[in-house]
């Protein structure tokens, strides 16, 4: 054996999960080991642990075992994918603490009988994170449209805006937890709040539809795919089983919706 190589069982303990789910991940062809023991014992090398903590990685992120193998299909590099991997859970260290600071202050504010410091409520809750994604995707217009609206609006307004998302969120991961069909009239009257609620936000397809632009329909599709596909977003909905199950029972149900209604 190489002495650079582990069991199996040392690579579950330190990886803090079991030799049967190392065994499944073998079995379905995600992380095969580096070797064999005269034993029939699995033995993985750093080539392996790397691919392992990228799996678990993924698997924090919410994404199902299908969707991890295919993000690792198509990444080969695997020093530059965990480097980006890096960047992004930098980004979101950062923003977290920003969100953290920002709501531990507004609860003291409240505990102290304090005036609440509208312009602090709102750190780490940065919508231009996403600046250079919207205007590929949809052009500077678009992000342009969508950053002058979001500041002219007051810090109530923006509240009452991140309370209906919340909200809308909150109804799709409880649809989906109850396993309604996507196409069920309780389905159809989400898809429909969602789509209302895109047509809200100014530089959207959905909204340019308003004026009689816009490919609205291609928009919804669009986005539903991209909350599968996309872990960021996908979290939004994540039921408590965790997974893409909620995404994807969002995705359906906009579909649908789109193909009757769009």
């Amino acid at each position: 054996m190489d002495e650079q190589e582990w069991s199996i069982q040392q690579i579950a303990k330190l990886a803090g999960t079991t030799s049967r789910t190392l065994r499944h991940y073998d079995d379905i062809g995600l992380l095969p080991p580096s070797s064999m023991g005269h034993n029939g014992y699995r033995y993985y090398d750093r080539t392996a642990l790397v691919r392992l903590q990228r799996i678990l990685l993924l698997r924090e992120l919410g994404l199902g075992l299908p969707q991890i193998a295919d993000v690792l299909e198509r990444e080969s590099g695997e020093e530059s994918a965990l480097e980006a991997h890096l960047a992004w859970l930098r980004q979101e260290q950062d923003r977290l603490a920003r969100q953290i600071a920002s709501v531990q202050n507004t609860i003291d504010a409240l505990k102290g009988g304090e005036g609440l410091m509208a312009e602090d409520m709102f750190d780490g809750f940065d919508h231009t994170q996403y600046k250079d994604e919207v205007e590929q995707r949809w052009g500077k217009k678009a992000y342009a449209d969508s950053d002058r609206w979001w500041r002219s609006m007051s810090a109530d307004e923006k509240a009452a805006w991140q309370q209906r998302a919340a909200d809308l969120g909150r109804d799709w991961i409880a649809a989906a937890e109850a396993g309604i069909a996507p196409d069920s009239d309780a389905a159809q009257a989400l898809a429909k709040r969602h789509v209302e609620w895109l047509t809200g936000i100014p530089g959207t397809p959905a909204a340019a539809a308003g004026s009689g632009g816009g490919d609205v329909k291609g928009y919804v599709l669009g986005l539903g795919e991209m909350y599968v596909a996309d872990p960021r977003f996908g979290a939004n909905y994540a039921t408590s089983e965790g997974g893409t199950r909620g995404a994807e029972f969002v995705r359906d149900a906009l579909r649908v919706y789109a193909e009757a209604q769009l």
